[in-house]
């Protein structure tokens, strides 16, 4: 029986707002003159998240927060989003791309779907948490998009000193969630950071692939939307 259900922020229950595709094209444009579809540009970041859920797996996740260390990493991650959209680059060049997305005002929006399924588990008397590789105080984030009133806690890399899918972070969650692994599911858009570190501590996990492009292996549970996680909360 499901007593806890623990979500990641980023890509999961919120988006960049415009979406982040919006944002590249527009720097693509900028920067390349060319025109871009959204379609290969999801497909691109699909790729660069699994890249980025690598590193932070690896010894050297410092790389997402130093000086040289984190532009290097940032336009390896936009060479590839690149790639997915058919566009072939060196990494000087897809910097100048990375750096004119960061020039372009964006901010946060939550996902459609991220209050209702918050409400409607807390109605059930789930405890709620969420989870996230993030280097800052977590509830800023919560309260400015009314989360906070649904959420038992927040746990946060910065916090534990390790990211996903290490395990700190989710023994820290099953603590805070007073549940045995076997007792609490979590759901994020990442395979290797979410799904993996999960399963590596007993938790269930589901994956959020709402564009359909995610890559796992079949036997890896996946919902379209949060609503679903509902049905499989209540399943037997």
């Amino acid at each position: 029986m499901i007593k806890a259900v623990f979500f990641d922020f980023y890509g999961t229950l919120a988006r960049f707002y415009p979406p982040r595709e919006e944002v590249q094209a527009q720097a693509v444009s900028d920067v390349l003159g060319h025109a871009v579809a959204r379609e290969g540009l999801v497909r691109g970041y699909a790729k660069a998240d699994d890249f980025m859920a690598q590193v932070n797996a690896g010894d050297r996740p410092s790389a997402l927060r130093q000086g040289e260390d984190r532009a290097v990493f940032f336009a390896q991650y936009e060479q590839i989003v690149l790639q997915g959209a058919g566009i072939e680059v060196d990494v000087p060049t897809a910097r100048r791309v990375w750096e004119r997305v960061q020039q372009i005002p964006y901010g946060l929006a939550l996902y459609d779907d991220a209050l209702p399924v918050l409400e409607a588990l807390k109605g059930r008397g789930l405890t709620l948490g969420i989870l996230s590789n993030i280097g800052r105080n977590p509830r800023q984030l919560t309260d400015a998009h009314g989360l906070t009133p649904y959420l038992d806690f927040a746990v946060t890399s910065q916090e534990v000193g390790s990211n996903k899918p290490h395990p700190p972070m989710f023994l820290a969650a099953l603590e805070r969630a007073k549940v045995e692994p076997s007792e609490a599911l979590h759901v994020g858009d990442s395979y290797l950071s979410d799904v993996q570190g999960a399963r590596n501590v007993g938790i269930n996990a589901v994956l959020v692939d709402r564009e359909g492009v995610a890559e796992a292996p079949p036997d890896c549970p996946r919902i379209s939307g949060l609503m679903q996680v509902v049905g499989l909360v209540l399943s037997p």
